[in-house]
């Protein structure tokens, strides 16, 4: 019989969930996103159904204007942990799950994201993640000294550059490095020390990291979106990448897309996991499932759906808000690919502005799938099996009440029809996602020249 290809799972456990009233639900904390408490029983949740990792996304600042006024008053998304900081303190509270957080190579050095990242690996066993981004808002070049963000395609030169440098950090100390021989008084082997010495356009890092070889080689790195430029990046440095496609052959498209490129970098494309997001609601019946995204959009504030959509697609001001987008709407051309989508399902649906901002208030940009745990796992099973991705991430509306009825209704079915693991066979997040550590020391630096 042929092996069936192994399904990996991670929880997205920002916040208090990703339904825009979490926070207003009766069984929700709400003040858990500031409690080490709270992500720690998140996190045992996921490592007691064996998901491969727990993810933090992260933006650095506020990142929404009080527009409609009053709206930024109504949303929890104002106050949370730095991640790394959060995932360290959550290391010790777990033993096999991995950690991954998200730290932008817009605002920050390369050095800082190298060490801070290979500190994580070796306080946690070889479990830690970095999820790449450029950011977005122009909130965050407010707290760093800017007043407009980088355009696009400086971003995306910085952080091809930034993460080059970064791999060749994590390069600075071969195994075994590090001889702590207290007869000879050598702490470590010359020969096997590796100097950057990097010179770029955007950065100049000499180096070497101030951390040894980390326990799985180096962390695990992530990255997201399906723009030319995010694949490059993607196919040369990344063995997780997340999606959040709504369309099945869309998702199975961009796969196939980057597993070409993967391959064209003489990278194994099996080496690289496509993960897709997915807001599941689930219910003993398909009604109650229904009822139960009933309960949780009654609580939806009305100036925080629209907020949510300007943030998302842009400046409504000419539209009336009660009648369908006209054809004259058009989004900025550095409008990201969610609002395509927002846009795409209000007029194919024929949604106003109002209707839109409350159909879209509980999604975060996910695909919802509502009904049973049969109909949950059937809907993975479907998008697993046919190619569009390697696995799912669980982006619960709300915490903790979501996560539980996912791992302990949906994770079983999956398990009993030999999809996903019932128990870790390693302990490593490379080892849960197969993702082979780098054997030999590369120079991965397009930009780097010798130092004398």
């Amino acid at each position: 019989m042929e092996e069936i290809r192994g399904m990996h799972l991670g929880l997205s456990m920002r916040r208090l969930g990703y339904h825009i009233a979490a926070w207003r639900h009766p069984d929700v904390q709400a003040d858990g996103q500031e409690d080490l408490a709270f992500f720690v029983e998140s996190a045992r949740l996921a490592e007691a159904a064996k998901f491969d990792f727990v993810f933090l996304a992260d933006g650095l600042a506020v990142r929404a204007d009080d527009t409609p006024p009053g709206s930024l008053a109504t949303s929890h998304e104002n106050v949370e942990f730095e991640p790394t900081t959060l995932l360290a303190a959550l290391a010790p509270q777990t033993s096999h799950i991995g950690l991954i957080a998200t730290a932008s190579t817009t605002y920050n050095e390369p050095f800082h994201i190298a060490r801070r990242f290979a500190s994580l690996d070796h306080i946690s066993g070889g479990r830690a993640g970095w999820n790449i981004v450029t950011s977005w808002s122009e909130q965050e070049a407010w707290n760093f000294n800017r007043a407009e963000h980088l355009d696009r395609e400086t971003r995306y030169e910085r952080a091809a550059e930034f993460v080059d440098v970064v791999a060749g950090l994590w390069e600075s100390w071969e195994a075994g490095a590090f001889l702590r021989d207290k007869d000879s008084g050598r702490f470590y082997d010359e020969d096997k020390l590796h100097v950057l010495n990097h010179r770029g356009q955007h950065f100049s890092v000499r180096g070497p990291l101030t951390c040894s070889r980390t326990p799985q080689g180096r962390p695990v790195v992530v990255h997201a979106g399906a723009s030319p430029a995010g694949i490059e990046i993607a196919a040369r440095h990344a063995d997780l990448v997340y999606t959040n496609d709504y369309d099945i052959e869309v998702a199975r498209d961009f796969r196939a897309r980057l597993r070409k490129r993967t391959a064209e970098m003489g990278r194994d494309p099996d080496s690289i996991k496509v993960m897709v997001g997915v807001q599941p609601v689930i219910g003993a019946t398909r009604a109650a499932a229904e009822a139960q995204l009933a309960e949780l959009q009654a609580l939806v504030h009305p100036l925080a759906a629209m907020a949510g959509l300007i943030n998302l697609i842009g400046d409504l001001d000419e539209l009336d808000l009660d009648a369908p987008f006209p054809e004259s709407f058009a989004l900025s051309p550095r409008s990201t690919s969610n609002a395509q989508k927002a846009l795409q399902l209000g007029r194919s649906e024929g949604l106003t502005p109002r209707e839109l901002s409350m159909r879209l208030a509980g999604r975060a940009g996910l695909r919802q799938i509502v009904g049973t745990a049969e109909d949950v796992a059937d809907d993975l099973e479907r998008w697993f099996q046919g190619g569009a991705c390697d696995g799912f991430n669980l982006c619960p509306t709300h915490s903790h009440t979501a996560i539980r009825q996912f791992t302990e209704r949906v994770v079983p079915i999956l398990q009993d029809r030999g999809l996903f693991r019932k128990d870790y066979t390693g302990k490593t997040l490379r080892e849960h996602l197969g993702a082979a550590a780098p054997s030999v020391i590369e120079r991965p630096s397009a930009y780097a020249t010798a130092v004398n």
